[in-house]
C-alpha cells in the first residue's frame, strides 16, 4: 500500500510555520519591553501590559563607597568613557585610529589627573602631548592632567600597525 505524502507536506509546513510564529510572539511578549522615560528606575512594560521595574543604580548606605569610586563617591573611573576606532590610513599605509575620551559623570563633576593603562603606546604620527602622552610604560596622561569638564571630549588620532588597548587606571575628582 502506497501512502501519498505530497498532499500532507503543505499542511505540515503551514502547521510548523504557525507554531514557530506563535513561539516567537509569545517569547517577545515576555522578554521585550518598552522603556518608560522620566523616572529614576528602569521601568519596562511588556506587550502583555505587565510592568517590570528595577533601580538603575545600586543604592548605597550612608558612607558606603563602591570599589572603583575615588574621592568619596563623587565620581569614578567608569565616568570616563573611551571610544576608539579605525580611520583612514596614512599615505604610507600605516593604519590610523581615532580616540575619543569623554567625561560622562552623572553628578556633573569635572575629572582631572586622568591616567590610562596604555602599554608601550607609540604613534607614527605626532600627537599633541597636551592631549595625550605616555609618561612611562603603561602610564599615559590625558589633557595634561588638567580637568576634563563634565560632558566634554578630548580626541586625538594615532598611527600604528595595531590599536592599543586603552583603559582608565586612575582619576582625581573635582
Amino acid at each position: 500500500m502506497k501512502t501519498n505524502f505530497s498532499s500532507r507536506q503543505p499542511i505540515a509546513l503551514i502547521t510548523a510555520t504557525i507554531s514557530v510564529l506563535l513561539l516567537v510572539i509569545i517569547s517577545m511578549a515576555f522578554v521585550t519591553g518598552v522603556p518608560q522615560y522620566g523616572s529614576n528606575s528602569s521601568t519596562l512594560m511588556n506587550t502583555l501590559g505587565t510592568t517590570i521595574s528595577g533601580p538603575n543604580r545600586k543604592l548605597l548606605s550612608h558612607g558606603e563607597v563602591l570599589p572603583d569610586q575615588i574621592g568619596g563617591g563623587k565620581c569614578s573611573k567608569s565616568d570616563i568613557v573611551i571610544n576608539q576606532g579605525p580611520t583612514s590610513p596614512l599615505p604610507s599605509g600605516i593604519p590610523m585610529y581615532t580616540v575619543e575620551i569623554t567625561n560622562v559623570c552623572a553628578t556633573g563633576c569635572d575629572i582631572s589627573g586622568i591616567h590610562f593603562s596604555c602599554g608601550w603606546f607609540s604613534s607614527a604620527r605626532l600627537i599633541n602631548p597636551h592631549l595625550f602622552k605616555r609618561l612611562r610604560y603603561n602610564d599615559c596622561l590625558v589633557n595634561d592632567g588638567k580637568p576634563l569638564i563634565n560632558g566634554r571630549t578630548v580626541s586625538f588620532q594615532y598611527a600604528n600597525s595595531f590599536p592599543y588597548p586603552l583603559s582608565v587606571s586612575s582619576v582625581v575628582c573635582r
